[in-house]
């Protein structure tokens, strides 16, 4: 099976002084895709610049000709369905068809209290997922939708013309716990993990492996389970939250290593992060470009 490579750029450095040029080097080394971070701010970023991801890839869209371009992830924190659609499909007409959206629960971030409401727990985040992603399918592919839930409604909502990409833009759906992967399997196109965050501090390259095969498995339950085939959906791993971040990056060889272990599970897509210095994403800028053009040879992809 074959093996895409991607990366992620955050938001962080203003358009004019190098935000552009980031995107069009990530096309320039030949990136299947660049994706960004939907939230308001996130963890060490806080306090320092951090732009929206829509406007971001918007600009993206306008700079680059061929790169996928997407979110990794968007949620339901601080995002409502109804205007999420409007700027989806208008973000995919820039593009001229190259998003895709990376969409999952949510956490406890900043963005959960950013609104000025109490965050949810789990069970809370789940049960709006649950709702946000079937009203956000139907506002993107039928020509007028009225729904009122338990969270969510829309009132007579357009979204004329639609989407270039038919039906609709695909959803790549971060999921690992039963509800978000019948998620995963009613309505995405690809599914997204980051790993088991358990083991991040203290687990082995080994026991992470197991948990993602551990992953696929419950993944294809779930699509066996609505008589699905779960072989089309493309596997999306989103590197740097395994017990190996502080290695896969350190050369082409480490890399190439970790890939090749990882396409051997079956995952089809890895995203690496754009190097960011003096933060949880430093690595070395040289590094992060040969792993670019010299990575997929190397895993025969």
């Amino acid at each position: 099976m074959s093996l895409r490579l991607s990366t992620v750029i955050l938001p962080v450095r203003p358009w004019r002084q190098g935000g552009r040029d980031q995107w069009v080097r990530a096309e320039e080394l030949g990136f299947h895709a660049a994706y960004s971070y939907d939230h308001l701010s996130w963890r060490s970023f806080r306090d320092l610049p951090w732009f929206g991801a829509i406007p971001t890839l918007t600009a993206a869209a306008a700079a680059t000709e061929r790169m996928r371009l997407g979110t990794l992830v968007t949620s339901p924190n601080f995002r409502h369905p109804v205007t999420l659609a409007k700027e989806l499909m208008t973000l995919d007409d820039i593009s001229g068809g190259r998003i895709t959206l990376g969409i999952g629960a949510g956490g406890n971030g900043f963005d959960a209290t950013a609104l000025g409401q109490d965050p949810w727990t789990p069970r809370e985040r789940a049960d709006r997922f649950a709702e946000f992603v079937p009203l956000l399918d139907r506002l993107l592919t039928e020509p007028a939708v009225s729904q009122r839930g338990t969270f969510y409604a829309a009132d007579e909502v357009r979204n004329i013309p639609g989407c270039v990409q038919r039906p609709r833009l695909p959803f790549a759906v971060a999921a690992t716990g039963p509800r978000g992967l019948k998620l995963a399997a009613a309505h995405g196109q690809a599914w997204v993990t980051t790993g088991d965050p358990k083991l991040y501090e203290d687990g082995t390259p080994e026991q992470s492996l197991e948990a993602l095969r551990g992953q696929l498995t419950r993944l294809e339950k779930a699509f066996a389970e609505i008589g699905r085939d779960v072989e089309p959906m493309e596997k999306i791993l989103l590197t740097g939250f395994t017990p190996e971040r502080n290695t896969l990056m350190a050369s082409v060889d480490a890399f190439v290593d970790f890939a090749g272990r990882h396409q051997e599970l079956g995952f089809t897509e890895l995203v690496i992060h754009a190097p960011i210095p003096d933060s949880d994403f430093a690595a070395d800028q040289g590094v992060f470009e040969k792993i670019a053009t010299e990575g997929p040879a190397q895993l025969g992809v």
